[in-house]
Protein backbone atom coordinates (compact mmCIF):
# COMPACT_ATOMS: atom_id res chain seq x y z
CA UNK A 1 0.00 0.00 0.00
CA UNK A 2 1.30 3.45 -0.86
CA UNK A 3 2.11 5.69 2.07
CA UNK A 4 -0.48 8.40 2.56
CA UNK A 5 0.61 12.00 2.74
CA UNK A 6 -0.56 15.12 4.55
CA UNK A 7 0.29 18.79 4.21
CA UNK A 8 0.11 20.72 7.49
CA UNK A 9 0.40 24.48 7.30
CA UNK A 10 1.80 26.30 10.31
CA UNK A 11 3.49 23.10 11.53
CA UNK A 12 6.33 24.61 13.55
CA UNK A 13 4.49 24.79 16.87
CA UNK A 14 1.18 24.47 18.66
CA UNK A 15 -1.58 22.43 17.04
CA UNK A 16 0.34 22.17 13.76
CA UNK A 17 3.40 20.67 15.45
CA UNK A 18 1.27 18.21 17.40
CA UNK A 19 -0.54 17.19 14.21
CA UNK A 20 2.75 16.69 12.38
CA UNK A 21 4.11 14.35 15.03
CA UNK A 22 0.81 12.51 15.43
CA UNK A 23 0.34 11.92 11.70
CA UNK A 24 3.95 10.79 11.29
CA UNK A 25 3.45 8.28 14.10
CA UNK A 26 0.37 7.03 12.25
CA UNK A 27 2.47 6.30 9.15
CA UNK A 28 1.80 9.39 7.02
CA UNK A 29 4.46 11.21 5.08
CA UNK A 30 4.18 14.75 6.43
CA UNK A 31 4.79 17.86 4.38
CA UNK A 32 5.75 20.42 6.99
CA UNK A 33 5.09 24.08 6.32
CA UNK A 34 5.84 27.35 8.04
CA UNK A 35 6.72 30.89 7.04
CA UNK A 36 9.17 32.23 9.61
CA UNK A 37 9.88 29.73 12.39
CA UNK A 38 12.34 27.72 10.31
CA UNK A 39 14.51 26.51 13.20
CA UNK A 40 11.44 25.30 15.09
CA UNK A 41 10.21 23.50 11.97
CA UNK A 42 13.57 21.79 11.55
CA UNK A 43 13.30 20.56 15.13
CA UNK A 44 9.89 19.07 14.32
CA UNK A 45 11.38 17.36 11.26
CA UNK A 46 14.30 16.02 13.30
CA UNK A 47 11.91 14.64 15.90
CA UNK A 48 9.83 12.88 13.24
CA UNK A 49 12.87 11.40 11.51
CA UNK A 50 14.48 10.29 14.77
CA UNK A 51 11.33 8.29 15.47
CA UNK A 52 11.42 6.58 12.05
CA UNK A 53 8.84 8.89 10.48
CA UNK A 54 9.12 10.56 7.10
CA UNK A 55 8.63 14.22 6.28
CA UNK A 56 9.53 17.01 3.88
CA UNK A 57 9.97 20.68 4.79
CA UNK A 58 8.07 23.06 2.50
CA UNK A 59 8.76 26.64 3.52
CA UNK A 60 6.56 29.51 2.39
CA UNK A 61 3.80 31.96 3.19
CA UNK A 62 0.53 30.15 2.52
CA UNK A 63 -1.18 33.53 2.36
CA UNK A 64 0.83 34.19 -0.81
CA UNK A 65 -0.37 32.33 -3.93
CA UNK A 66 3.13 32.25 -5.44
CA UNK A 67 4.54 30.57 -2.36
CA UNK A 68 1.68 28.06 -2.39
CA UNK A 69 2.55 27.22 -6.00
CA UNK A 70 6.14 26.52 -4.93
CA UNK A 71 5.00 24.39 -1.99
CA UNK A 72 2.84 22.25 -4.27
CA UNK A 73 5.66 21.91 -6.79
CA UNK A 74 7.63 20.23 -4.00
CA UNK A 75 4.69 17.92 -3.36
CA UNK A 76 4.45 17.12 -7.08
CA UNK A 77 8.16 16.28 -7.24
CA UNK A 78 7.77 13.80 -4.39
CA UNK A 79 5.35 11.67 -6.46
CA UNK A 80 3.41 10.99 -3.27
CA UNK A 81 0.33 12.98 -4.15
CA UNK A 82 -1.72 14.44 -1.32
CA UNK A 83 -4.37 12.64 0.72
CA UNK A 84 -5.01 15.12 3.52
CA UNK A 85 -4.72 18.89 3.78
CA UNK A 86 -4.75 20.50 7.21
CA UNK A 87 -5.19 24.26 6.94
CA UNK A 88 -3.80 25.22 10.32
CA UNK A 89 -1.74 28.37 9.75
CA UNK A 90 -3.19 31.34 11.57
CA UNK A 91 -2.48 34.44 13.58
CA UNK A 92 -4.51 36.31 16.18
CA UNK A 93 -5.27 39.99 16.58
CA UNK A 94 -6.67 41.50 19.76
CA UNK A 95 -7.78 45.10 19.85
CA UNK A 96 -10.55 47.49 18.96
CA UNK A 97 -11.61 47.33 15.33
CA UNK A 98 -11.43 51.13 15.07
CA UNK A 99 -7.72 50.97 15.91
CA UNK A 100 -6.85 48.30 13.35
CA UNK A 101 -4.74 49.38 10.39
CA UNK A 102 -5.26 48.36 6.78
CA UNK A 103 -2.02 46.36 6.80
CA UNK A 104 -3.03 44.49 9.97
CA UNK A 105 -6.41 43.64 8.42
CA UNK A 106 -4.83 42.39 5.19
CA UNK A 107 -2.21 40.34 7.05
CA UNK A 108 -4.91 38.67 9.12
CA UNK A 109 -7.08 37.95 6.06
CA UNK A 110 -4.19 36.58 4.00
CA UNK A 111 -2.85 34.35 6.77
CA UNK A 112 -6.11 33.03 8.19
CA UNK A 113 -8.53 32.94 5.26
CA UNK A 114 -6.82 33.40 1.90
CA UNK A 115 -4.38 30.63 2.84
CA UNK A 116 -7.28 28.19 3.11
CA UNK A 117 -8.45 29.15 -0.37
CA UNK A 118 -4.98 28.96 -1.97
CA UNK A 119 -4.02 25.63 -0.40
CA UNK A 120 -7.41 24.00 -0.96
CA UNK A 121 -7.43 25.08 -4.59
CA UNK A 122 -3.99 23.55 -5.10
CA UNK A 123 -4.83 20.34 -3.23
CA UNK A 124 -8.12 19.55 -4.97
CA UNK A 125 -6.62 18.22 -8.24
CA UNK A 126 -4.61 15.59 -6.31
CA UNK A 127 -7.71 14.45 -4.47
CA UNK A 128 -9.91 14.45 -7.56
CA UNK A 129 -7.43 12.15 -9.30
CA UNK A 130 -7.86 9.61 -6.49
CA UNK A 131 -11.56 10.25 -5.92
CA UNK A 132 -10.77 10.61 -2.23
CA UNK A 133 -9.33 13.14 0.18
CA UNK A 134 -9.79 15.14 3.34
CA UNK A 135 -9.55 18.88 3.84
CA UNK A 136 -9.57 19.83 7.50
CA UNK A 137 -9.64 23.48 8.47
CA UNK A 138 -8.47 24.44 11.94
CA UNK A 139 -10.83 27.22 12.97
CA UNK A 140 -12.14 28.79 16.17
CA UNK A 141 -15.31 28.98 18.20
CA UNK A 142 -15.14 32.76 17.62
CA UNK A 143 -15.97 32.07 13.99
CA UNK A 144 -19.31 30.77 15.25
CA UNK A 145 -20.23 33.34 17.89
CA UNK A 146 -17.72 36.20 17.54
CA UNK A 147 -15.51 37.72 20.22
CA UNK A 148 -15.30 41.31 21.44
CA UNK A 149 -11.95 42.92 20.59
CA UNK A 150 -11.36 40.09 18.11
CA UNK A 151 -13.82 41.19 15.44
CA UNK A 152 -11.41 40.84 12.52
CA UNK A 153 -10.10 37.50 13.76
CA UNK A 154 -13.68 36.29 14.20
CA UNK A 155 -14.46 37.41 10.65
CA UNK A 156 -11.62 35.32 9.21
CA UNK A 157 -12.81 32.25 11.08
CA UNK A 158 -16.43 32.81 10.07
CA UNK A 159 -15.17 33.00 6.50
CA UNK A 160 -13.50 29.61 6.96
CA UNK A 161 -16.80 28.20 8.18
CA UNK A 162 -18.66 29.42 5.12
CA UNK A 163 -15.94 28.18 2.77
CA UNK A 164 -15.94 24.80 4.51
CA UNK A 165 -19.68 24.28 4.12
CA UNK A 166 -19.80 25.39 0.49
CA UNK A 167 -16.70 23.51 -0.65
CA UNK A 168 -17.93 20.35 1.04
CA UNK A 169 -21.04 20.39 -1.15
CA UNK A 170 -18.90 21.00 -4.22
CA UNK A 171 -16.54 18.09 -3.51
CA UNK A 172 -18.86 15.53 -1.91
CA UNK A 173 -19.69 13.84 -5.27
CA UNK A 174 -15.95 13.17 -5.65
CA UNK A 175 -15.66 11.50 -2.22
CA UNK A 176 -13.68 14.40 -0.75
CA UNK A 177 -14.71 15.50 2.72
CA UNK A 178 -14.26 19.06 3.97
CA UNK A 179 -14.75 19.89 7.63
CA UNK A 180 -13.65 22.52 10.13
CA UNK A 181 -12.77 22.16 13.77
CA UNK A 182 -13.92 25.17 15.79
CA UNK A 183 -11.37 25.05 18.58
CA UNK A 184 -11.96 26.59 21.95
CA UNK A 185 -9.09 27.68 24.16
CA UNK A 186 -6.17 25.38 23.36
CA UNK A 187 -3.01 25.63 25.44
CA UNK A 188 -0.69 27.17 22.84
CA UNK A 189 1.69 30.12 22.59
CA UNK A 190 -1.15 32.13 20.99
CA UNK A 191 -2.60 32.51 24.48
CA UNK A 192 0.65 33.76 26.03
CA UNK A 193 -0.59 37.34 25.63
CA UNK A 194 -2.99 36.75 28.53
CA UNK A 195 -1.87 37.24 32.12
CA UNK A 196 -2.20 34.43 34.68
CA UNK A 197 -5.28 36.15 36.09
CA UNK A 198 -6.84 36.48 32.64
CA UNK A 199 -6.12 32.84 31.87
CA UNK A 200 -7.71 31.75 35.16
CA UNK A 201 -10.79 33.87 34.48
CA UNK A 202 -11.04 32.35 31.01
CA UNK A 203 -10.66 28.84 32.38
CA UNK A 204 -13.49 29.49 34.84
CA UNK A 205 -15.80 30.06 31.86
CA UNK A 206 -15.05 26.65 30.35
CA UNK A 207 -17.40 23.90 31.58
CA UNK A 208 -14.61 21.32 31.22
CA UNK A 209 -12.58 23.39 33.68
CA UNK A 210 -9.39 23.48 31.65
CA UNK A 211 -7.81 24.45 28.35
CA UNK A 212 -7.57 21.86 25.61
CA UNK A 213 -4.18 20.35 24.79
CA UNK A 214 -2.48 20.30 21.42
CA UNK A 215 -2.04 16.53 21.61
CA UNK A 216 -5.73 15.76 22.11
CA UNK A 217 -6.55 18.21 19.32
CA UNK A 218 -4.12 16.42 17.03
CA UNK A 219 -5.63 13.04 17.89
CA UNK A 220 -9.07 14.38 16.97
CA UNK A 221 -7.73 15.73 13.66
CA UNK A 222 -6.15 12.33 12.90
CA UNK A 223 -9.43 10.54 13.62
CA UNK A 224 -11.26 12.93 11.31
CA UNK A 225 -8.64 12.37 8.60
CA UNK A 226 -8.74 8.57 8.79
CA UNK A 227 -12.42 7.89 9.39
CA UNK A 228 -15.97 9.17 8.94
CA UNK A 229 -16.38 9.27 5.13
CA UNK A 230 -20.01 10.39 5.47
CA UNK A 231 -19.11 13.39 7.61
CA UNK A 232 -18.63 16.52 5.54
CA UNK A 233 -19.51 20.20 5.58
CA UNK A 234 -19.47 20.31 9.38
CA UNK A 235 -18.15 22.89 11.82
CA UNK A 236 -17.23 20.68 14.75
CA UNK A 237 -16.96 22.35 18.12
CA UNK A 238 -13.92 21.30 20.14
CA UNK A 239 -14.16 23.70 23.05
CA UNK A 240 -14.81 21.84 26.31
CA UNK A 241 -18.45 22.94 26.25
CA UNK A 242 -17.64 26.68 26.03
CA UNK A 243 -20.15 27.38 23.22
Amino acid sequence: MNKKSVLITGASRGIGKACAITFAQAGFHVFLNCKNSVDDLKQVANHIQSHNGSCTITLGDVGNPDDVTTIFQTIAQSNLGLDVLINNAGVSHIGLLQDMTDSEWLHLMHTNLSSVFYCSRAAIPYMLSKKSGKIINISSMWGTVGASCEAAYSATKAGIHGLTKALAKELAPSNIQVNAIACGVIDTAMNSCFSDEEQKALMDEIPAGRFGTTNETAQFVLDLACNHPYLTGQIIGFDGGFI
